[in-house]
């Protein structure tokens, strides 16, 4: 509970931790309006495919055009500055530079930016939690045949609902059920980019001035995001997840200890342990009050009368039986609160959640009904759609990973609502994305 005091004390010694981050668009956009605040942090460099975008993202969250006008990487680290640039390998090849920030959302690519840092010894924090659900036991592992550090970013949902797990079991309790809110209607499957603000609950004008990306936020909207959040909390967990994917069950905070037991309780888990998510939307459509949409949350469970007494009298909100209840953060702040990832990697050499096995995956659904020839666009697009499964299912019935359903071509039609497969795509096998992901198979499977 002292990392801003960590903070000032590497500022006043004169040794900042200094970050390299790669991908300047919303989320490393609102760590940087963050960061120009902080003490104890020097961004040195920051590589994105269009410098002038994060030029003007810098304008607009008040940097002063001098704090990023270093003409390189090593000037900037002498004159404590940033430098914008379009080579992300500069930044993994700096030698002050000790921590990267992968933050592109491009699955493909983030896999190629960890594994190229983690050659060049530094510690990765991982924003593109799109390759972490497919991919992120094999980075981890990569990461610490490195002697470097791994990391979930913490702002996102799951480094927030790892943390709420470490403190129930810290604490001494028994985990039942783990993860996240959204908002959720069945029909939401089928959104596109076309269709995800009216969905969302903001106009057009809205999303142009805040610079957001359709496609980006329509992965959260149709159930790729929160599964894909979902499997890296499984994953960093070792949480189990439903058979047949998310069932988005609606309630309230206060209804999670009812809705999160075991189906025999009354419940809608499968069993004790696992992940889930819960609308803030009944199934007619109504907004359901304090609901925790934005938010995470852990229930567990007081397996003692001794502990079930102490609920009772602390005025806990439970379930009706008194025995399961739930600890929450209501809001999570995306990149806002990434600094404390950046702080506890850079001062602890502590991660803030990582993949510990390969227990959850996130398959491509066919949206609609797809045709031989045609090209998946991946998460949030208009072909397909993110399907939380166990891995082993995943890895036995050959289910294609949504994070590498990008830009691949169909050999086979593929109905709606059925997972793609291996053998109906033509990928590219040569990329460090699908090795990786082949070796977990072969290996963790």
């Amino acid at each position: 509970m002292n990392l801003f005091a960590k903070l000032k004390q590497r500022e006043q010694e004169g040794t900042p931790i200094k970050v390299g981050l790669i991908g300047g668009g919303k989320f490393g956009t609102m760590f940087l309006s963050q960061v120009a605040r902080l003490p104890g942090i020097h961004v040195v460099g920051i590589a994105d495919l269009s410098p002038s975008a994060v030029q003007s993202n810098l304008e607009l969250v008040g940097w002063p055009k001098e704090s990023y006008a270093a003409a390189t990487l090593d000037e900037a680290v002498n004159k404590r500055s940033t430098h914008v640039t379009d080579d992300w390998r500069s930044l993994i090849e700096q030698p002050e530079i000790e921590i990267i920030i992968e933050a592109t959302g491009n699955p493909m690519a983030a896999v190629e930016h960890c594994l190229g840092a983690f050659r060049q010894n530094k510690h990765v924090i991982n924003v593109t939690v799109e390759a972490d659900a497919f991919c992120g036991y094999g980075l981890a592992l990569k990461a610490k045949e490195a002697g470097v550090i791994y990391s979930m970013a913490y702002g996102d949902q799951p480094a927030l609902a790892c943390e709420l797990v470490d403190w129930a079991r810290a604490s001494g309790f028994k985990v039942v059920a783990a993860g996240r809110g959204h908002k959720w209607l069945p029909h939401y499957r089928h959104s596109t980019p076309d269709t995800v603000w009216d969905h969302w609950g903001l106009t057009a004008e809205q999303a142009k001035r805040g610079r957001l990306n359709p496609k980006m936020f329509n992965a959260f909207l149709d159930g790729s995001k929160p599964a894909i959040e979902s499997a890296a909390i499984a994953n960093g967990t070792g949480l189990d997840v439903p058979t047949n994917g998310l069932l988005f069950p609606p309630g309230s905070v206060d209804d999670i200890p009812t809705l999160m037991r075991p189906k025999e309780l009354g419940g809608v888990l499968e069993r004790a342990g696992m992940v889930e998510v819960v609308s803030c939307l009944t199934l007619d459509g109504k907004q359901i009050p304090n609901d925790i949409r934005k938010g995470v949350w852990v229930c567990i469970e007081a397996d003692t009368d001794y502990h079930k007494n102490c609920f009772e009298e602390y005025k806990v909100v439970t379930d009706p039986s008194g025995r399961y209840m739930v600890n929450h953060k209501r809001w999570h702040l995306i990149g806002l609160e990434l600094a404390i990832s950046v702080a506890s990697v850079g001062l602890r050499r502590e991660a803030t959640g990582f993949a510990t096995s390969f227990r959850a995956d996130v398959v491509a659904i066919a949206k609609r009904n797809l045709a031989a020839g045609e090209t998946l666009d991946g998460e949030g697009g208009y072909t397909v759609s993110g399907g939380l499964r166990p891995a082993s299912i995943s890895v036995e019935n050959r289910y294609l990973p949504l994070g590498l359903a990008h830009n691949v071509i169909l050999k086979n039609t593929v109905q709606e609502g059925q997972p793609v497969k291996w053998d109906d795509v033509d990928i590219d096998m040569t990329t460090a994305a699908y090795k990786l992901r082949k070796e977990i198979e072969l290996k963790y499977v």
